[in-house]
């Protein structure tokens, strides 16, 4: 069962104008080291990069969403970290308040699922995460 659902849609040269003025403290207080890592490796191509971090910029505001509190009420931007399943498939790691909310959200005797999709087209950035209930997996 569905328990939450978000979305969001983001300019990456906006993201790019906040990299440019704030640098390494926007970096720090947004994204996790996975993240950060996964961005880096693409510096080759500096657009590769600020979009990278855009679609994971857009995934957490999705997320956040799909949670029901936005960036708030203990949810924080680095609770939430775009990360990707042995198969390539995204999905979100959460701690913190993030991970609490869904906790909370999970109803008893369920798992949480977090499907993710993401992409970009230059110069947007576009994220969708679903939050489901799911039967434990079996031994």
């Amino acid at each position: 069962m569905i328990i939450g659902i978000g979305s969001d849609l983001i300019d990456i040269t906006r993201v790019a104008k906040v990299i440019e003025r704030h640098g390494e403290r926007f970096l720090d207080r947004i994204f996790t080291a996975a993240e950060r890592a996964k961005a880096e490796r693409r510096a080759k191509n500096e657009k590769m990069v600020v979009a990278t971090y855009a679609k994971r910029f857009a995934a957490k505001e999705a997320c956040s969403k799909a949670l029901g509190t936005g960036i708030r009420r203990g949810v924080w931007w680095r609770d939430m970290g775009v990360v990707n399943l042995p198969g390539g498939r995204p999905t979100m790691q959460l701690t913190g308040g993030a991970l609490a909310r869904l906790q909370a959200l999970t109803p008893e005797g369920f798992e949480a699922r977090i499907d993710v999709s993401i992409t970009d087209d230059w110069p947007l950035a576009q994220a969708f995460v679903i939050i489901s209930a799911v039967p434990p997996a079996k031994p």
